[in-house]
């Protein structure tokens, strides 16, 4: 161990004469990865406000999956130590920690257990070492859920954790079966994220401003634990390519919530690296370790996901959910997990994805039974009770309360594109004397199979400077932004085969010219949020197509089933 005048002034010898506050107890969190230091910091709401307890943190180096742990603790300025340091020291009045690897039996301070997700539903296996000759270690038989199991409670016949915290009443009987000599020291506490999920959903609509989401608009979010059985782990992550080719994208947004595992293991910039052309196409890929997956969950319409936790809490709040993944022999056989994935749809192939998606909105409702939590919106007292008689220390005179969700501060960042984004429309046309109506859905160009359903009767609408000039020059509609002006001539002889040539004006109408129809000029009457440039084109191109003609004409334009209609005035040019 390093000399004590080095270690952070909070523990070290001389904190009496430097330290600016005396705390009366410290207390030690102790992390796996950053999953696990996420819920940690859920728990350690207990103490906000209270300057007579002091909190450290150590990560036990035990996690496979614990890459980005220092500089989290780094980027918030949390007190770190060393864990041999802490493991040893003294001075600690209590340990927190919110996973059972390393080696916690050597902690000098009484532990209080937690599980770092929606209960207890994985099943893990410690690594016995390996057989002479054996490069790897093998794993020991799986025997129930990870942190209910003597393998996981246990070293040397005695118990590792003074508490053990349970969220549901239910896990005290699949503890009493795995390890019933844990069962004096098991606290029903209840979990503090469902019920701050629950006291969020009144302001379910400055969740979905801060996402950036239109009146109308519907978020999909797909949730991604780790492992090669996850919707990540799938091959070419195909479950996220559908979503984002087959929803109409004035109609839904895309947002993934990617287990921290899975996206520090790999690096942030290789996730966003081998998703650019969806994140191109208007995906969300928020920072797991942040609160915005809560967020998202609030302002969710729907939810794809698998079997991690977050789609446990999102099917615990009614959210209509269909399962992209599911990785059965990772679960503990009857958890919340096991039945979950009994009871939700599966992606079917061969299916559109919107029509399962409003399948598993239809059958969607509220469980009457709760599978999280058996104290709902009791956690912050429970818990406050539990940590401060260890400390033995009065609680604070307030009373303990539920932590709001913090709204993000804008929607996650995206790539912004100098050129329009290449789309197949589809349009639903009904024409009366002198007006139309035309119901338009648009969807990324990028990644459509040419056998897909919902491309039926599509036209192909590109910018003439796209980088990917194979799109223009199969387009039927060549768009010319409102900043690039050159003669129409230029673009007909780089592009002979286009049906429409349209060129931006203000306002995001257009001024369209027809290689078979003349001219029209479009202008918006009336223009929705999502009504731009490219919707003008499409609309004068589809009447074009159905009339033939350029006579005036009002056109009432919806996108999909949004409620907001544009109105678009077509004149002869």
């Amino acid at each position: 161990m390093r000399e004590d005048r080095r270690l952070p002034l909070p523990i070290s010898a001389d904190r009496g004469r430097w330290a600016t506050v005396r705390p009366a107890r410290t207390v030690l969190g102790v992390v796996h990865n950053i999953t696990s230091a996420t819920r940690l910091l859920d728990l350690l709401a207990a103490f906000e406000g209270d300057e007579r307890v002091q909190v450290v943190f150590s990560c036990t180096g035990s996690s496979a999956l614990d890459s980005g742990v220092t500089e989290f603790f780094a980027e918030r300025g949390m007190v770190y130590v060393p864990w041999e340091e802490a493991r040893d020291s003294e001075e600690f009045d209590l340990a927190i920690a919110t996973s059972r690897g390393g080696d916690l039996h050597r902690l000098r301070t009484p532990l209080v257990s937690t599980p770092h997700g929606a209960g207890y539903n994985k099943k893990l296996a410690r690594n016995r070492k390996p057989e002479t000759g054996n490069r790897k270690p093998e794993p020991e038989p799986d025997s129930g859920a990870f942190g209910l199991t003597e393998e996981w409670l246990v070293h040397d016949g005695k118990l590792i954790p003074s508490a053990i915290v349970l969220s549901h009443s239910e896990q005290l009987d699949r503890l009493a079966e795995s390890c019933p000599q844990a069962l004096p020291a098991a606290v029903v506490a209840g979990d503090p994220v469902i019920d701050q999920l629950r006291a969020a959903l009144p302001f379910r609509e400055q969740y979905r401003r801060a996402f950036g989401l239109e009146p109308g608009e519907r978020l999909v979010v797909v949730s991604s634990t780790w492992g090669p059985g996850s919707i990540l782990g799938s091959p070419s992550r195909d479950v996220i390519l559908r979503a984002i080719a087959e929803l109409p994208t004035d109609e839904f947004r895309v947002l993934v919530t990617a287990h921290p595992g899975a996206y520090y293991a790999h690096s942030p910039w290789q996730w966003h690296h081998w998703l650019a052309p969806m994140l191109d196409s208007g995906l969300l890929l928020p920072a797991p370790e942040t609160e915005t997956w809560k967020a998202a969950l609030c302002a969710a319409d729907f939810l794809i996901g698998d079997h991690g936790s977050v789609t446990l809490y999102g099917q615990t709040l009614g959210i209509p959910c269909v399962l992209g993944a599911f990785d059965s022999a990772t679960v503990a056989p009857d958890s919340p997990m096991h039945h979950l994935g009994e009871q939700l749809p599966r992606l079917r192939r061969g299916t559109p994805l919107a029509r399962q998606l409003a399948e598993a909105e239809a059958q969607a409702q509220v469980p009457t039974y709760d599978p999280i939590t058996s104290r709902p919106g009791e956690a912050a007292g429970l818990l406050r009770t539990l940590f401060y008689s260890w400390l033995d220390l009065p609680e604070p005179e307030q009373p303990a309360i539920t932590r709001a969700v913090p709204v993000p501060p804008g929607p996650p960042a995206r790539r912004a594109l100098p050129h329009l984004p290449a789309q197949y429309v589809t349009a639903d046309v009904h024409l009366s004397e002198g007006a139309a109506e035309l119901t338009l859905r648009r969807y990324p160009a990028a990644h459509q199979r040419t056998q897909s359903a919902h491309l039926t009767s599509a036209h192909l609408a590109a910018d003439v400077d796209d980088p990917d000039q194979r799109l223009p020059r199969t387009a039927d509609v060549l768009l010319v932004p409102l900043d690039r002006r050159p003669d129409a001539r230029t673009y007909a002889a780089r592009f002979p085969h286009h049906d429409l040539l349209a060129y931006e004006e203000p306002g995001h109408g257009c001024l369209a010219a027809s290689t078979n129809s003349g001219s029209l000029q479009a202008r918006w009457a009336r223009r929705p949020a999502w009504a731009d440039f490219g919707v003008a084109a499409s609309v004068v191109h589809t009447l074009l197509t159905h009339t033939g003609g350029g006579h005036a004409r009002l056109v009432r334009v919806r996108a999909g089933e949004q409620q907001d209609v544009g109105v678009l005035e077509l004149r002869p040019a």
